[in-house]
């Protein structure tokens, strides 16, 4: 009895251990003010159960690469009604306007020009939504992430040999591969070997956060969770809190069940010399519509 006791004592103090550790590292070390996004609507979005959407932004802190435009912009929409978990990739060469600047130019610029809330007001208005959650996600710390977890699997369309982040390179062989977290960097980063280019590039990006999520919420890294933490800690900042984050888990975590991922289409072109992604009227609607979970009948009552 005594040994069962101080067993159960010896979990409950670890697990009191894990919580604390979790909300020092949300509300002090990776928590941001975000002036562009109102938490108390997100916040009644919450106890509605209703579509919520986030912003991630992946962006390169690199010592040899400069400035700090987001390469990587997905906006994730999570619907509790339908159970589904949406990754939306915007192409960084997307011609949009530029919240504040009122001139055009590539949709990442906006982070550079102005931080978080420029990035938040010009993906707001280019796809006419409401976003409730920013993230920035260093991409160098994604290979701490990774092996933070115990490393991911994910499956490969196309077959390159990478000698660009390893000594000795690295094959990516066609199939289902397994990724620790430097070759997880070389796998998101690759676009000049793939046919498809930096489009190529952004479906990796999605299927390396998916297998993320998935991994993550297996009960195999829960050893591993103060690690993750300090991993997540060093390496992200959100106007997520703690308390929002336990909101989360608990009104949304059936989305994770059901993850789809579509990246915003577009042709190329190129305006006095500089390349552009241009993407149509028609095209935005139909983002708009899959982000904000409107149903068939609530489009076609808008087009009426």
């Amino acid at each position: 009895m005594t040994i069962l006791f101080l067993l159960v004592a010896a979990a409950f103090t670890y697990a009191y251990s894990i919580y604390n550790h979790a909300k020092t590292t949300f509300d002090k070390e990776m928590n941001i003010n975000v002036n562009s996004i109102d938490q108390s609507e997100t916040k009644k979005k919450i106890e509605n159960k209703e579509v919520l959407n986030v912003l991630v932004l992946g962006v390169d802190e690199r010592a040899d690469v400069e400035g700090s435009r987001s390469d990587t912009i997905i906006v994730m929409s999570l619907n509790p009604k339908d159970k589904k978990l949406t990754m939306v990739s915007i192409p960084r060469d997307t011609r949009t306007t530029i919240a504040g600047e009122g001139t055009k130019d590539k949709i990442n610029a906006a982070f550079s020009f102005g931080g978080p809330d420029m990035a938040i007001e010009t993906v707001e208005a280019f796809l006419d939504i409401e976003l409730d959650y920013y993230v920035e996600m260093n991409m160098q710390g994604l290979a701490d992430l990774v092996d933070a977890i115990g490393g991911i699997t994910v499956n490969n369309e196309i077959e390159w040999y990478d000698e660009g982040f390893y000594k000795k390179g690295y094959h990516y062989k066609k199939g289902e591969i397994k990724l620790d977290g430097p070759k997880t960097i070389g796998y998101v980063r690759m676009r000049h070997l793939d046919p498809t280019g930096d489009f190529g590039r952004t479906e990796r990006q999605r299927k390396v956060i998916k297998a993320i999520i998935d991994k993550g919420m297996s009960f195999a890294t829960v050893s591993k969770m103060n690690d993750l933490i300090d991993v997540v800690g060093n390496n992200m900042e959100t106007n997520m809190k703690f308390s929002d984050m336990k909101a989360l888990l608990a009104n949304y975590i059936d989305v994770a069940k059901n993850i789809e991922s579509y990246m915003v289409q577009g042709t190329d072109d190129r305006i006095k010399g500089i390349y552009y992604y241009i993407v149509s009227d028609e095209e935005i609607k139909k983002v708009h519509n899959m982000v904000t979970g409107k149903t068939d009948k609530e489009k076609s009552t808008e087009e009426e």
